[in-house]
């Protein structure tokens, strides 16, 4: 099987390409514009995969805020040119979206049929734009959602955690009113590679892994594990205004993954002691 990954440098791109190697895998990222429906067409009709999964998005929470234009030319029309090169060629796509597309404001967890708004962030609004754009052209296609994900190499929360943990600080301020499902780049890239195998399957997926935490929570399990004896004092959301609103909860549920007989994702503690093991 062929796979085309588009945004193949960010942190879940190389992930995939490190998971799913026993494939024939051709990377794609800035050299080629996904706004661009003529350079997206000609990189499929060069390549000719049988499936792309599509990772480029403009994924920076606040500058979407302030780009609007750039973050829905991106992530919106750039999923809509990839969705519809798709189509021409008949590849499978799988494309990954975010815990975004839901406000937050009500308790979660969110299953995959809830309806999702786009929430309260330029981000959020145009992820589910795009969403929206894919499942118009291409109704089978998979599209999975992820969140509060962290892999080698980063950028993630656990990046600027072990970061800040450098012995200077006596305290690290961590908000404990935002609650979801931190997720390993690997478990995703693990359960890609299960949706490969089965390509009757089309739709929404979450793909979080199982169990919840607060970014406090998150933090200390990460010093635990490391064994640094950094405090941490929990804050609200509201010590750290940013130009983004962040939703308060946002978990996802994996009710399609049971329905498929797939396999669960694995439990946020496990895969965050397997990465930093």
């Amino acid at each position: 099987m062929k796979i085309l990954i588009t945004g193949a440098k960010g942190m879940l791109g190389r992930t995939l390409l490190r998971e799913l190697h026993a494939f024939e895998l051709v990377p794609t990222d800035l050299e080629t514009d996904i706004t661009d429906i003529a350079q997206v067409d000609a990189a499929l009709a060069v390549h000719r995969p049988d499936c792309v999964i599509h990772c480029a998005a403009m994924t920076a929470v606040d500058r979407c805020e302030n780009e609007r234009e750039l973050a829905f030319r991106i992530n919106a029309t750039g999923a809509e040119n990839v969705a519809r090169a798709c189509a021409t060629y008949n590849a499978r796509l799988i494309a990954i979206s975010t815990d975004y597309v839901f406000s937050g404001d009500v308790s979660g967890p969110f299953s995959e049929t809830d309806f999702a708004d786009g929430g309260k962030t330029v981000y959020g609004q145009s992820k589910v734009e795009g969403e929206r754009r894919i499942q118009a052209m291409m109704p089978h296609a998979v599209i999975a959602r992820i969140a509060w994900l962290y892999g080698e190499g980063g950028p993630s929360f656990v990046h600027t955690m072990l970061a800040l943990a450098d012995g200077r600080r006596p305290e690290l301020k961590v908000v404990n009113d935002q609650r979801g499902n931190p997720t390993s780049a690997r478990a995703v890239a693990r359960h890609v590679l299960l949706l490969l195998q089965r390509p009757e399957l089309g739709g929404v997926f979450h793909l979080t892994c199982e169990g919840e935490a607060t970014w406090y929570d998150f933090a200390c399990e990460i010093f635990r594990l490391r064994g640094i004896p950094q405090k941490v004092i929990p804050c609200t959301t509201s010590d750290y205004p940013r130009p983004a609103p962040r939703p308060a909860d946002t978990r996802l549920g994996k009710n399609k993954l049971r329905q498929s007989g797939l396999p669960p994702m694995p439990h946020w503690k496990d895969s965050l002691a397997e990465f930093l093991g």
